[in-house]
This record gives C-alpha cells, structure tokens and sequence, in this order.
C-alpha cells in the first residue's frame, strides 16, 4: 500500500488523538453490508459525539477543556509534518487547525478492497502497484469546509500535482497524479469519495447508489465470526488478516527472501481476522475487540499462553504502584515459529544455514536455545511507583524458573559487560554495561542496567537504588508485602474471565503532574543529558535549550480533574485472543 495523502491522513490521526465512543450515532457512509466482499479492512468513525455524551465522558472532556487547548493545538500542528509539504510555505494557523478538527463532527469510511482475481496477463516491471485504499466522507454542513481543506494540503506539497478532470458513473471527477501515485476524487450527493484505483472508486460509488450485489463483506464467514464484537461504537474497525498476503505478493520480483512462503509456514490463515470497537458508557472510554482464528496448537496462537488467575507478578503490585502492565507469552513457541519460517526463507542449497545457526548461538551462550528460552517462564511485566513517572524509576520484570542456570546464562552472555555479583537475602544483584566492558581499561562505559535475580525473577532498572527499595518493600517483613490491587479493578476484575494472559492498569490519580511537567521542561532544556540517561545519543534536530510552548502554558492540574483510572486485560479462549480497555 501507498502513503496515505494528507487530506485524509489529517482526519485518521484526529480520530485516535480524541478516542471516544458510543451513543446514538449518525450512519456510516457504508455500513459492512454495503461493503464488497472483497474488502480487507475498514475503519468506519460515525462522528463526534454532542450534547451529554459528550460533557460526560471523561475523555472527551478533557479534550474540550480550555486548559488543554495548548496541548491541543501542538498536536494538530504536529499534522503538518510531512515529508511531502513544502517548508517554505507558511503552517496552518491554530484557528485554522481547530476549523478543520471539527470535519470530524461527520462521520467516514476508510477501507482497502483486495485485488480482483484475474486471469489477465502477468504484471509488468512498469505496472503500478496495486492499492486498494478508498474513503468516503459525508460532508453533509462541512462542503466549503472541507474543499478548503484539501485545497489547502495540496498547494503545501512541494511538488504540486497534475490534475485533470474525468468522468465516472456519469458524474465529474478528478484525476490527482503525484510522481509516485495517481489519486481519483469526486462528489456523490452528501458524499465525498477517493480511491488511488479506478475501479475501486467505481464500485464504491455504485454501492453508495444503492446498486449493490447479493454479496457483501457483511455475508463473508470471517465477518460474520467477528461480528459479536461490534456495538454500534464511535469508531470500528476489522481486518481480515489472510488478505495480508496479498501485499506479500506485491513485493518486488527480485527480493531475495520471498515473503508468501513465510507467511504460510506460520500459518497465517489460522488468523482470520483483527477487529473490534471503540465505545462510550458514561464517564468510560471503552475498547473492545479480539484476534479471531483457529487456536490449534501449530498456529500463531501458541504465542500466547492460556493465562493465569493470578501471574507470579501481581506479588509486586503494593498500594504506592502508579501503573502495572504484564503479559504471558510463550517463548519456546516463538522459537518454533522463528525457526520453521527460516527453514523455508533460505535458499535450498543454504537449508543447514539455520541448524548452523542455532550451533553458533548455543556455542556463544553456552546451552542449546531451546533450554535458555525454557529458563523464562513467559511472564513479563513493569511497574512504576514514582509519582513523577521518572523512567529510572521504573522496574521490568521478567518471569524465570531456575535462578542457578539464569546467572549462568547472564554471566556468558554479558561477559565482562557484567559487573561483581553481590548476593543480599534471595537475590543476587549485578551491574551490566551495554556500552562496554567492566574490566575494559580506557574504555568509555555507558548506559548501565542494573539486575536484581530472585528465584522467580529477573528486575532491571536504570538505578540500584530503585531496585533495592522495589525489594525492600515487598520483603516478608514488609507491611506493604500484600499485594494491593486498586479497588476500581478489583470491581472489573471479576466480571472478566477467569484465566488471563494480559493485565495492565494506571492511577491517574496519583501521579504528581507538577513534578512531571518540570521533569519534561528539563529534558527540553538538555536533551543531551536525557538521552545520556537514557544510554542513547541526542538527535542532530534536537532543539537545545527551546521548550515547546505548549508544555510552557500547560496547566497540569487539567489531567487530575477528568483522568480517573485506566485499565485493561487479555485472554485466550477456543475463538483466539480477546482484550478489553477501558479509561475513566
């Protein structure tokens, strides 16, 4: 697939900076039953919500907040960034860019439509790739609006494009052509539509006329599995994951590693499809959605595990944990994956390059793969505790079932990256270097982890001291060692499965915002000494010593006042991997 072109671009990304959802919404401009059968995916945005939906959803209150309006305007400016658009020509004002948010008080279509299936000749070197995209906008109120707006993205580009007038259906339209693609656009009643393919824009325009086929994507079993999920949300979306391949084939003809033989060694069509919703109820911002397929064992299903009631991590959480976020994945199953796709990605004549090296890489560690990865039991979380949400406060944690073998390993991998061990009660603690060797006379050493190993974890922080309080307080003696799950997600907890392979939850609550607006202005001012801390170089384009506006005049205590808790969780089931989020 192509870029998107700006004048659609703008109005995608706003629809995920708002986030929001439900009530009674306006109809899309194409509903699933109006959609070709061939359709891949769609993101149906059934418009902003107003009146009480509006005022009482945390969400979108925040967003409406007069307090917000410099963050606000800093990210629709940020829209303007674009490798296409011509620096010399002047941004768009803020009030400019807050007129053209509100197009998405109307609702729109974007979606891709596959290929047909052809028995015509074999594609050229000089064909255009095929591309599917198409858009339909209902610019019912917004007609001068909205043709300011693309007017207006097209005369900022550097190269201006050719436009020349057709007709289609019997109606005008136009002809964009870019040097690198060709764009079609035209008016059908309240209907806005674009597509890069004639004959996409075709059968867009016919099914909006009402002239649509017995068949639709609605009438396709993949939808029709997936359709349990959708309630009439905001914002909605659903990809049939097979179809993916198609873009695999458009690859070019001379690449090396051909793609379509990977994709079906890992067996991509046990996946039939990524879909979901984006919902309100009341103050909550919900997402729901899942990953729908055949579960049998040899999928790409065996990455995620059948889950927990309660993850060995969950003993970390205590009443000061701002945020927790855990997942269960399977990692000797990913091994598996990663190998059966190699065996196919190499030529016939290199099939032992794989054995070779896995040989080298159990030589290098000094065990064969599958028993390091079998070390790890698949549990993998952080926790941040630190009201300023400073990074070096946080700690990753990740799931380990033999503490003798786990040293062992990290004392061959890091070698003298890996500084004295020290052992205080259960855990051993060490200093690594990825910038270096400990014992490396003159050699500039940077970018240290430090790594507390337990019997049932590995911890790492940028900081000793945070990885020796994080223990401290969670030792037997320790009053705070219960764990503490907030009462707002204890409340969620039990009407959710059982087993779960995901966790995740943030108290807005509690974050000093104060504190973390001065910690952002510092970074502004010196970004060389953030990017030290964090073990990476600063950017050439960074800009020393300016911080944004926007961070300036913001008034932090604005998140407080709407931001309550977000939370979230995943499982697996018969039907494939379901997750469920949710902000208040």
């Amino acid at each position: 697939m192509k870029r998107i072109h700006p004048q659609i671009l703008v109005l995608l990304i706003l629809v995920f900076t708002l986030l929001c959802a439900d009530g009674t919404w306006a109809q899309a401009p194409l509903e699933p039953a109006q959609m070709p059968p061939r359709t891949t995916f769609y993101v149906i945005w059934r418009g902003t919500p107003v009146g009480d939906a509006r005022k009482s959803n945390s969400l979108l209150a925040l967003w409406d907040d007069p307090d917000v309006a410099p963050l606000r305007a800093a990210a629709l400016q940020n829209m303007q960034s674009s490798s296409d658009r011509d620096p010399s020509k002047p941004q768009l004002s803020r009030e400019e860019i807050e007129q053209t948010s509100s197009l998405l008080e109307n609702s729109f279509v974007f979606g891709y439509l596959r290929k047909p299936e052809t028995k015509a000749a074999p594609a050229k070197s000089t064909d255009r790739p095929w591309n599917g995209m198409f858009f339909v906008y209902d610019r019912t109120g917004k007609e001068l609006l909205l043709a300011k707006t693309v007017l207006r993205f097209r005369s900022q580009e550097k190269e201006p494009p050719q436009i020349s007038t057709i007709t289609v259906g019997g109606a005008p339209a136009l002809k964009i052509e870019r040097k690198d693609s060709v764009t079609y656009w035209t008016e059908r009643g309240k209907y806005a539509v674009s597509s890069s393919e004639l004959g996409v824009l075709e059968e867009i325009l016919s099914r909006l006329d009402g002239k649509t086929p017995g068949s639709s994507l609605a009438q396709t079993a993949a939808y029709q599995e997936a359709q349990p999920l959708f309630h009439g949300g905001l914002l909605e979306f659903f990809l049939r994951v097979p179809q993916l391949k198609d873009l695999a084939s458009a690859a070019p003809a001379n690449s090396p590693v051909k793609i379509e033989p990977i994709l079906d060694a890992l067996k991509l069509e046990s996946i039939h499809s990524l879909s979901g919703d984006v919902t309100l109820e009341g103050a909550r911002a919900r997402v729901k959605g899942a990953v729908l397929g055949d579960v049998a064992p040899g999928t790409l299903f065996d990455l995620w595990t059948d889950g927990q009631q309660a993850p060995a991590s969950l003993s970390f959480v205590s009443p000061d944990v701002i945020s927790y976020s855990e997942a269960q994945f399977n990692p000797s199953a990913f091994y598996d994956l990663l190998k059966r796709a190699l065996r196919v990605a190499l030529p016939q004549q290199q099939q032992g390059g794989a054995e070779m090296i896995e040989g080298l890489a159990a030589s290098r560690i000094g065990m064969p793969l599958p028993d390091a990865l079998a070390l790890l039991s698949g549990d993998f979380a952080s926790i941040q505790s630190n009201p300023a949400m400073d990074p070096q406060k946080a700690v990753y944690c990740v799931g380990i079932r033999n503490k003798p073998d786990t040293l062992k390993l990290l004392r061959t991998v890091f070698g003298d990256q890996l500084g004295s061990e020290r052992t205080e009660g259960d855990a051993t603690f060490v200093k690594v270097s990825l910038g270096g060797g400990q014992n490396s006379t003159g050699v500039a050493q940077w970018n240290f982890y430090h790594v507390a190993v337990t019997p049932s974890f590995v911890l790492a922080s940028s900081r000793s001291e945070t990885l020796r309080e994080f223990l401290a307080k969670r030792s037997p003696g320790s009053p705070q060692t219960q764990t503490s799950l907030p009462a707002t997600f204890q409340a969620a907890r039990v009407q959710l499965p059982a087993n779960l392979n995901g966790l995740t939850f943030m108290n807005f609550q509690k974050i000093d915002y104060q504190a973390l607006k001065s910690r952002w202005i510092e970074q502004a001012k010196n970004p060389s000494a953030g990017a030290a801390r964090r073990g990476t170089k600063a950017s050439p384009e960074s800009t020393g010593g300016q911080v944004p506006d926007w961070l300036l005049n913001m008034n932090p205590e604005v998140f407080p006042r709407h931001l309550h808790f977000l939370a979230g969780a995943s499982w697996k089931d018969s039907k494939g991997v379901h997750f469920d989020e949710w902000l208040e």
